[in-house]
């Protein structure tokens, strides 16, 4: 098709894919520009799985779950595919009281087990200390999911590069490494990137790209219990931040540690594995894992495009949609997102969120003491 597209979309992770799909859904035209492939190696939406879980301090955070939750599950009976594989979630350290409290505010089922309840029933993991169940966790298949999403995503283009973005008032221009692509409203879904392009338009993003690591563990043996289950997914809730779940259809385990990677300029990334990082997730994996070799059998670099609060960005300025700062832990609420940014493209006035929209807005980081 030529001429001026009704959406044009600016990347084919999770996020764009999501906003595609509910576009498309509506009947809309829309094209996807990807300056490489869906699920590359620099891509922060890339790999295996990501945990999906309603356990947040904030209540706002855990009713926005609960409504993912729903839209995974309608995801699933559209394509008929699978994509979240339950497992149960125990949740500790010193920030879980808070977690239980917001769970309990949204009225979330959570139990709250002794440490000897949690040796007894889950002899997977190994914590000192209470930690709280929450029984509607589950990992999700990350590639499958943005398969499942890139098949109803309309027009993908890929190995196209976005350069820059002019909006005149009415439309957006997109001037990209195979010319320029003109659309009534354009949605920036860049990852790491989305700064650079927003920049120039006036919109100031002090985000930043890290490039954290992640393990895969193999089991060696389950210790035994009464009423042993399968490996949990976890969360410790400290100043390191560790977590591992299960990866879907294999019997790996996948550990990493959120936000602890270096800066890195998303252009010049470096994909090979760092011997300090490892390092801690495998003292991590034998203190907490003993049924597992605490020695990565595979490792992985991920890029993370992160916000000063861990807030994400959702918001619409003139005809160019925003959503990007998705920090570390954005992939769960992705077919959400994908309604929001579709609804704010459209010029529907409820995105996100009530509870949401100012702290997800751009224009929080105009403040003072946000350095650009």
């Amino acid at each position: 098709m030529t001429g001026v597209r009704e959406v044009a979309i600016v990347g084919t992770g999770l996020l764009g894919l999501a906003a595609a799909r509910a576009l498309t859904g509506r009947g809309r035209d829309v094209v996807v520009l990807e300056q490489a492939q869906i699920g590359h190696q620099g891509a922060g939406s890339k790999g295996s799985c990501r945990i999906f879980r309603l356990g947040y301090p904030d209540p706002d955070y855990v009713a926005a779950a609960r409504r993912a939750g729903d839209l995974w599950r309608d995801l699933e009976a559209e394509s008929g595919q699978q994509l979240r594989w339950p497992a149960p979630q125990l949740s500790f350290g010193p920030g879980m009281p808070a977690v239980r409290h917001a769970l309990q505010a949204a009225g979330v089922p959570g139990e709250l087990l002794p440490t000897a309840e949690v040796a007894a029933r889950f002899p997977a993991l190994r914590v000192d200390g209470p930690a709280l169940l929450e029984p509607d966790s589950a990992a999700i298949a990350a590639d499958r999911a943005l398969e499942v999403l890139a098949a109803r995503a309309g027009e993908i283009r890929t190995g196209v590069r976005v350069l820059r973005l002019a909006d005149d008032g009415s439309r957006v221009t997109l001037h990209t490494s195979a010319g320029p692509v003109t659309a009534r409203t354009a949605i920036v879904t860049a990852g790491p990137w989305s700064r650079g392009l927003l920049g120039p338009l006036g919109v100031a993003l002090p985000t930043t790209a890290t490039l954290e690591q992640v393990g895969y563990l193999r089991p060696t043996a389950i210790p035994p219990g009464s009423g042993a289950v399968g490996p949990p997914i976890f969360i410790c809730h400290d100043d390191q931040s560790p977590y591992g779940l299960p990866v879907p259809g294999s019997p790996l385990y996948k550990i990493g540690m959120h936000t602890s990677g270096r800066r890195t300029d998303p252009d010049a990334q470096d994909q090979s594995p760092d011997p300090e990082l490892i390092s801690r997730l495998s003292r991590i994996a034998a203190r907490l894992l003993p049924g597992y070799d605490p020695e990565p059998a595979a490792t992985e670099r991920c890029v993370y495009d992160n916000t000063p609060d861990e807030d994400f960005v959702v918001d619409r300025i003139g005809n160019v949609v925003i959503g990007c700062g998705t920090s570390g832990h954005g992939f769960k609420f992705g077919p959400l997102f994908g309604e929001w940014l579709a609804d704010l493209a459209t010029g529907a006035a409820d995105a996100p969120d009530p509870g949401l929209r100012a702290r997800f807005a751009a224009g929080r980081f105009a403040s003072p003491g946000w350095a650009v």
